[in-house]
Parts: structure tokens; C-alpha cells; sequence
């Protein structure tokens, strides 16, 4: 089940208002008894606060953006988790400097990183 603020999202973009510019005109609360959040105060000009129908009808739309918004999520996360691509490719070459046998099946590339290290050494 999504959240209402999800929900809410949805039903201002659908009347073309954004959560970003009308936050400020909208208190969402949950009082912590048992009944879940709800619309405590709606002062959006021009658009009057939802019913429950219609939040009800933004529920598939709402699931399917807090699913998208799980996996940007993770996939950001993952990105990020990795070193950066210099130090990887640092890793791999070391990997294969350390190895006669990687040395001779990635020679070609193993020849090109070598020759600039031998260039330009640190």
C-alpha cells in the first residue's frame, strides 16, 4: 500500500501543482493510533484537498512510483559503493601485474597500461 504522501503527489500533479512548490500549504500527520496518516490542514489554492475516492484511485500509480523510487534508490547506492573506475582499472592491472599467466592471456592490455606507467612513472 503506498503512502498518502505519495498519493497526494500524484493528485497535485495530476491537477498540475507540484508537492515542491505547495509543501508548505499542506500538513500531513499521523497521530500514532492505529488510523494511519491523514490530511491534517489543505490550503492549496485553487485545488480543493482530496477525497478518499480519489487518493484511493492514485494507489496502483503511487506503488508503482515507490517501486521506481526503491530501485533508483539501490541502483544509486551501488553506484556509488564502487571505487572509482581509475582505481579499479589500477586494481586489475596489479591483479595481472602479480600473475605470469593473466600477464600473458590480457597481454595486449596489460603492454598498453605498462608502457604509460614505465612513461610517466609516479
Amino acid at each position: 500500500m503506498a503512502i498518502l504522501k505519495t498519493k497526494v503527489e500524484l493528485y497535485l500533479e495530476a491537477n498540475s501543482k507540484t508537492w515542491d512548490a505547495e509543501q508548505n500549504n499542506i500538513i500531513l500527520q499521523n497521530d500514532s493510533d492505529g488510523n494511519g496518516d491523514y490530511i491534517k490542514s489543505w490550503n492549496v489554492s485553487g485545488l480543493t484537498e482530496p477525497t478518499a475516492e480519489q487518493l484511493a484511485a492514485q494507489e496502483e500509480a503511487a506503488n508503482a512510483e515507490e517501486s521506481n523510487q526503491a530501485v533508483k534508490s539501490y541502483i544509486t547506492k551501488r553506484k556509488a559503493a564502487y571505487p572509482p573506475i581509475g582505481d579499479q582499472l589500477d586494481y586489475l592491472w596489479h591483479s595481472i601485474d602479480e600473475n605470469a599467466e593473466l600477464k600473458q592471456k590480457y597481454f595486449k592490455f596489460y603492454e598498453a597500461i605498462k608502457a604509460v606507467k614505465v612513461k610517466y612513472p609516479k
